[in-house]
């Protein structure tokens, strides 16, 4: 009967054709695995995965402060997922993970009948945890013909391997070190830290279910993106938990009930905490892996070798101090626009602005493709959508890229670091207002004249060399023939010039013409060999401007020179990387303090310049951190404001921290319209002050804030106990012999 329906054409076609469709399913499976359609990553390959992995660069607690990477990875073991993580994940993407063997053939049967064949869509979908994995570690190829079938088939050899080789807990752990999650983030390690700035052990319940909800579309239930949306499929998460028994109804209705409290994280390199630090440990990170290289000999890899940066920056403390910078610039930047109103520089002059059109990146190119100057000028007319930063809160306009130019030419920049005078070691560090908009760094590249903050090394030169704090000066101005007839002035145009002060006095009320006439006292060779003893390797003038402080010094390097002062006289180096060690916690390389061996001057010059500036504080130039912000710590300091009002400078010191403060426009020619506006005091001051107020709050800064100056010797005080300012003689004044107003000549 059989032999007889097998002869008929209406059986044979039919059996024929489900004959050949089966030979070549069965060669098209062949071909795929023997890796005509790409080769499969064999199980010896398998069992030394490697993933690309993100730099982390922690601060000197271990607070993780940012990363380097292309794919935002942090590998983590079995041991640090919480349950409710591991049976959120099963729940909703894997029921039978613990039952198959990479494959769920119940689930394939299942998608088959019901979601193909029935359209039931509610019914679930057919892929495993592990054939997820397989797509994760080794994604998808697009081939002419059949490529959805063919990188299925794949994943499923992959699987099948993979679970020969793992067990079911590495493969959890290697599942969620993988996988993607919204905002570029690969595995769940990085992704508690970027929205939640947490660790993967303290997710909570609802943390975790958020996290695993996203990975259905990271896009679309991105919680940062959309809050709602994403609540909702927290909520689906909690309910697949309670539907297969891993979470009680009660404790699922107290989740649901909570709204979900992001704590992101920005750990792209323009965003978050420390941004200019971040990129100049790069830069000298990348610089230091030159000398190293790893077992293999092969080169490090900032971007995938997953190396952990253990740097010297307090995480704490750069928050605080990013906020008083913020909360000052703020105010500074509407009084310094006001100050102007209409008659702004980048407003009204033209040249000004024809100058800096000419130092954009974009019209040198335009130049070297042979534009001319009008060709260029209707380049940059062209109008587009632009972002443009604002105190206010950032604004897109319509406008051309001439419009921006002028409209960055009126912002104040800053810079600003705090070192550990006894290491250098570098607590916080501001490159500027906004990493994002200005991405010059004004600690590490900027060098600016550094006006009166220069003026305590040539006091120190002359105590060093024999003079006495109690030598007087007099406050009267002196014409210098041999050098155009330069006239050095003082601030206050109201000096009486029959006054006489003490160095502490001239030094604390930043004299000019005092300064100009110690040094040439003493000499400029002596005060320039003085700052090369302190660590200053930055060229100077050898003229006697050179005390106003007309040189330009890092501020790197006039912190170095400063911590001095309160370091046995020794200079330090400023650093910010301690350590480098691999993924595994090897050490590749360790770094220690570059402290100066020789002191750069006495122990009694220390102590006489340390009371000079604790002078600045208390009666000087700096008087407003005792008035106006009522600091009460153990301060020194010096404030400084060069020519024109270009720069304001603020050098604080406290026995455990030197802080360096700088306030100008990058523009170096647009300095501030009035000296009372402009000086050191106005806008460097308050920020170390307004960071000072905050540290002050919070007991963590008790060994900074409530650190007390060690005692001044009694042979220094007994040399400082003096008159501050004396008059000259009156008789002489009155009934002297009138002579002409002498003129002075440089050595």
């Amino acid at each position: 009967m059989i032999k007889k329906l097998l002869k008929k054409k209406w059986v044979k076609l039919p059996l024929f054709l489900i004959g050949t469709v089966t030979v070549l399913f069965l060669c098209f499976y062949a071909s795929i695995y023997l890796g005509f359609w790409g080769d499969l990553p064999t199980k010896e390959e398998l069992s030394t995965l490697k993933q690309a992995e993100a730099t982390q660069v922690l601060d000197q607690n271990g607070q993780l402060i940012g990363k380097y990477y292309i794919f935002d990875r942090q590998p983590i073991h079995f041991e640090d997922l919480p349950q409710h993580l591991i049976d959120a994940l099963i729940a909703t993407e894997d029921v039978r993970f613990y039952e198959h063997d990479g494959v769920d053939n119940k689930s394939l049967l299942r998608v088959f009948f019901k979601t193909i064949l029935l359209r039931d869509k509610s019914s679930g979908g057919g892929s495993t945890l592990t054939l997820q994995l397989a797509k994760n570690l080794f994604g998808r190829e697009k081939h002419k013909i059949f490529s959805t079938v063919v990188n299925k088939l794949k994943e499923s050899f992959v699987a099948k391997r993979i679970e020969d080789i793992y067990s079911k807990q590495e493969i959890l752990t290697l599942y969620f070190n993988t996988v993607p999650f919204s905002d570029n983030t690969y595995g769940i390690e990085s992704a508690a830290h970027k929205f939640f700035n947490t660790s993967t052990s303290q997710l909570s319940l609802s943390e975790a279910a958020v996290l695993v909800g996203s990975l259905k579309a990271n896009h679309s239930y991105n919680p940062r993106l959309f809050p709602e949306r994403s609540q909702l499929r927290r909520d689906v998460v909690l309910k697949q938990m309670i539907k297969y028994g891993y979470l009680n109804a009660n404790k699922a209705d107290q989740e649901m009930s909570k709204p979900i409290l992001l704590n992101y994280q920005y750990f792209n390199h323009d965003l978050g905490v420390a941004p200019y630090f971040r990129e100049a440990v790069k830069k000298e990170l990348i610089s230091i892996l030159e000398e190293y290289k790893k077992p293999d000999n092969t080169a490090y890899d900032i971007y995938n070798d997953g190396l952990i940066i253990h740097t010297t920056l307090d995480y704490k403390m750069q928050v605080l101090a990013e906020e008083a910078m913020k909360e000052h610039m703020q105010m500074l930047q509407n009084d310094y626009e006001i100050s102007y109103g209409d008659m702004a520089p980048w407003k009204n002059n033209t040249s000004l602005v024809q100058n800096a059109i000419k130092n954009l990146d974009v019209y040198k190119t335009y130049k070297e493709i042979g534009l001319t100057d009008n060709q260029i000028q209707d380049s940059l007319s062209i109008k587009k959508e632009i972002e443009l930063f604002e105190w206010t809160g950032n604004t897109t306009k319509k406008i051309s890229s001439l419009d921006s130019l002028q409209h960055y030419l009126k912002f104040l920049n800053t810079g600003m670091i705090a070192i550990e005078p006894s290491t250098g070691a570098v607590k916080t560090y501001l490159g500027g207002i906004d990493y994002r908009y200005f991405k010059y760094d004004h600690v590490s590249q900027s060098k600016r004249q550094i006006g009166s903050t220069f003026k305590p090394f040539v006091y120190t030169t002359a105590i060093e060399n024999g003079m006495k704090p109690c030598s007087y000066f007099s406050t009267k101005e002196i014409t210098y023939t041999n050098l155009n007839n330069w006239t050095p002035k003082n601030a206050s145009e109201k000096e009486d010039p029959h006054l006489n002060f003490t160095l502490e006095k001239a030094l604390s009320n930043s004299v000019n013409t005092i300064a100009v006439k110690v040094l040439n006292e003493v000499g400029i060779p002596k005060v320039i060999d003085q700052v090369r003893k302190l660590g200053i390797t930055d060229s100077l003038s050898k003229e006697p401007a050179m005390a106003l402080g007309t040189d330009a010094i890092k501020i790197k390097e006039l912190a170095g020179a400063y911590a001095s002062y309160v370091n046995q006289g020794k200079g330090v180096t400023p650093y910010f990387i301690s350590k480098i060690e691999d993924k595994n916690g090897n050490l590749i390389a360790s770094f220690k303090p570059d402290i100066l061996e020789t002191p750069g001057y006495s122990e009694y010059t220390r102590q006489a310049l340390l009371e000079m500036m604790k002078s600045t504080v208390e009666s000087g130039t700096a008087t407003r951190i005792r008035t106006t912000y009522k600091l009460e710590n153990d301060i020194a300091g010096k404030t400084g404001t060069t020519q024109d009002n270009k720069d304001g400078w603020f050098v604080g010191i406290t026995p455990n921290l030197v802080t360096i403060t700088w306030v100008g426009n990058d523009n170096y020619n647009i300095g501030f319209k009035t000296t009372a506006l402009g000086q050191g005091a106005n806008t460097a001051l308050p920020i170390f002050a307004k960071w000072y107020q905050k540290m002050n709050i919070d007991p963590t800064f008790d060994t900074i804030t409530k650190s007390k100056f060690t005692e001044t010797s009694e042979e220094v005080l007994k040399d400082l106990d003096c008159k501050p300012e004396k008059r000259d003689n009156l008789l002489k004044r009155l009934f002297g012999k009138k002579k002409k107003k002498k003129r002075f000549t440089t050595e």
